[in-house]
């Protein structure tokens, strides 16, 4: 297990979810969609009817200061969208 990083907790993310019933999460770039299914099931408590995946590059970044130009790179990630079964909801705030 352990293919779950982390939720994604940002506006857009939680509009989603209210209106829509779906969640994000960062996932490992080796996980498929039947491993983070039985992940979330397991994880919450929760029955999933869908999942939905999208890899996302690095992007290169760059910035002036005053020694320079410093130049970097974003990390990659993986971003999985799971739709939960009518009536499931999962709480991330419960635990605070």
């Amino acid at each position: 297990m352990g293919y779950i990083i982390k939720p994604i907790i940002t506006e857009k993310m939680t509009q989603i979810t209210e209106k829509q019933n779906k969640f994000g999460f960062i996932v490992r770039p080796e996980a498929n969609k039947i491993e983070i299914k039985k992940e979330v099931e397991a994880l919450y408590n929760v029955t999933v009817t869908a999942v939905n995946t999208c890899n996302y590059a690095g992007k290169n970044k760059s910035r002036y200061t005053k020694s320079g130009l410093i130049k970097g790179r974003t990390n990659a990630f993986k971003k999985a969208i799971v739709t939960l079964k009518e009536g499931d909801v999962i709480d991330f705030y419960s635990n605070i």
